[in-house]
C-alpha cells in the first residue's frame, strides 16, 4: 500500500467508499486520442468567435451571481429537442454526470437502489456510491444486447427505486429498442421507480433508431438525459441536461447547489445552441468515419457491434492488450474496457481514422 492509500485509509471515510478507485480513463499525451469518445474535430472558427463574444459579455457581470434558473439556456435546449417541450421540461447541470448525480440525490440515497445492466457506463456504480445508493448490476445477453423481456423481469425481481438505461450503450455503442424502455417503465410503475434513459450519444444514432423523447409524453417518471460534450464538441465546457415532466425538474431543484451553472458555462452553451447547424454538420462526418471503421474491422475478421454512437466496440481479438499497446506505441490511444477479447475506438477525423485502421491492420498481421 502506498503512502497516500495508507493515509486515505486513516480517514473516517464512509464505509461504502472504502476501496473504491476514482473514475478516469488513462490521460496519455499522444497525437491521436481515440479513447474517451470526444468529438475530435476542432470547433468551427465562427463558433469559437461566437462563444468568445458571449463569454466576454458575461464577463462584465461576473461580480453578480448568474441566472439561477438559466432561463435562456433552457428555452434554447427545449427548442433544440422539439417534441412539444418547453423550458419547464428542461434542466441543465455541469455535464450529464452531474445530471445523473442530482437524480440520485433526489430519488436515490440510503435504503434505495439503482439498477443498470452491465457492461454499461462505468460511472453509474460510482454515482450510486457517492449518493449512498445501492447499485444492482443487471445482466445482458452474451452479445451484450438487452431484450424487453429480460429487462422487465430483472426490474420485477430487484424492485429498484431508480433504473438507468444507457442508449446508445457505453461501451457497446448499440441503442435500445423503444420496446425495452416501455417494458421497463411499465414494470417500474408497480413501485413508482424512476426510469432514466441516458442518451449521451443520441445525435449519432442510425437513421432507424428512435429517441426515448418520443415516449416522454404522459410518463411522469421517465427522464431523458443528454449532453453537449459529444455531438456539440463541448466536452471542456461541461454541459449536460435532461428532459422530463416539470415536476421532475422541481424535484431536482431541491438538491441542486445554488447558482450551480456559472455565467461562463451558460454563455458558452447559449452561443453553441445559436450556431447549432454548424456544430451538427460535423456529426455526419463522424458517422461516416464510424461506419468506415465498422466496415474495415469486419474485413479484418473482427466483430464490431452495431454502433449508434461516435465509437465502435469490437471483439475477436486474441490479445487486446498487446494491440492496445501497439497502437499506443504508434501514437494512438484507444480504450481497453477490460472486457475479454475487445477494445473500443472513437471515430475521429478522416486522417485519425485512417491512421488507426492502418496501424491496427499491421498489428493484426504481425500476430498471424
Amino acid at each position: 500500500m502506498n503512502d497516500r492509500s495508507e493515509l486515505l485509509s486513516q480517514l473516517p471515510l464512509r464505509e461504502n467508499l472504502r476501496g473504491l478507485s476514482p473514475y478516469g480513463a488513462p490521460q496519455i499525451d499522444v497525437p491521436i486520442q481515440l479513447n474517451v469518445n470526444e468529438n475530435t474535430h476542432p470547433l468551427p472558427t465562427s463558433v469559437v468567435d461566437a462563444i468568445a463574444q458571449e463569454v466576454a459579455k458575461a464577463a462584465t457581470t461576473l461580480n453578480r451571481y448568474p441566472d439561477r434558473e438559466f432561463t435562456e439556456l433552457r428555452e434554447l435546449l427545449a427548442d433544440y429537442l422539439g417534441h412539444n417541450l418547453d423550458r419547464e421540461n428542461i434542466w441543465a447541470a455541469n455535464g450529464s454526470n452531474e445530471i445523473l448525480q442530482q437524480i440520485l440525490q433526489a430519488f436515490g440515497g440510503p435504503g434505495r437502489s439503482l439498477l443498470s445492466f452491465v457492461p454499461t457506463y462505468s460511472m453509474y456504480p460510482l454515482l450510486a456510491s457517492g449518493t449512498d445508493t445501492q447499485f444492482i448490476a443487471g445482466t445482458r445477453a452474451e452479445d451484450f444486447t438487452l431484450s424487453a423481456e429480460s429487462a422487465a423481469a430483472q426490474v420485477r425481481t430487484h424492485r429498484p427505486n431508480v433504473i438507468f438505461l444507457c442508449s446508445p450503450n457505453n461501451p457497446t455503442g448499440t441503442a435500445l429498442g423503444l420496446d425495452v424502455i416501455q417494458a421497463v417503465y411499465e414494470v417500474a410503475s408497480e413501485t413508482k421507480a424512476i426510469v432514466v434513459v441516458d442518451e449521451a450519444y443520441a445525435e449519432f444514432s442510425l437513421a432507424n433508431t428512435k429517441s426515448a423523447l418520443t415516449l416522454l409524453d404522459g410518463r411522469q417518471r421517465l427522464i431523458i438525459s443528454r449532453t453537449m460534450s459529444k455531438a456539440f464538441g463541448l466536452a471542456g465546457a461541461r454541459v449536460g441536461y435532461l428532459a422530463a415532466a416539470p415536476e421532475v425538474t422541481d424535484a431536482i431543484r431541491l438538491v441542486r447547489l445554488p447558482y450551480h451553472l456559472s455565467a461562463v458555462t451558460q454563455a458558452t452553451a447559449i452561443a453553441a445552441l445559436k450556431n447549432i447547424d454548424l456544430l451538427l454538420a460535423q456529426v455526419e462526418e463522424i458517422k461516416t468515419q464510424r461506419d468506415r471503421i465498422v466496415t474495415r474491422l469486419t474485413e479484418l475478421g473482427l466483430k464490431p457491434s452495431v454502433s449508434d454512437s461516435n465509437f465502435v466496440f469490437f471483439g475477436g481479438l486474441e490479445d487486446p492488450h498487446t494491440i492496445w499497446q501497439g497502437l499506443l506505441d504508434a501514437g494512438i490511444i484507444v480504450r481497453d474496457n477490460g472486457i475479454k477479447g475487445t477494445l473500443r475506438v472513437t471515430a475521429g477525423t478522416e486522417s485519425e481514422t485512417t491512421a488507426f485502421l492502418e496501424h491496427l491492420a499491421t498489428l493484426l498481421g504481425a500476430q498471424k
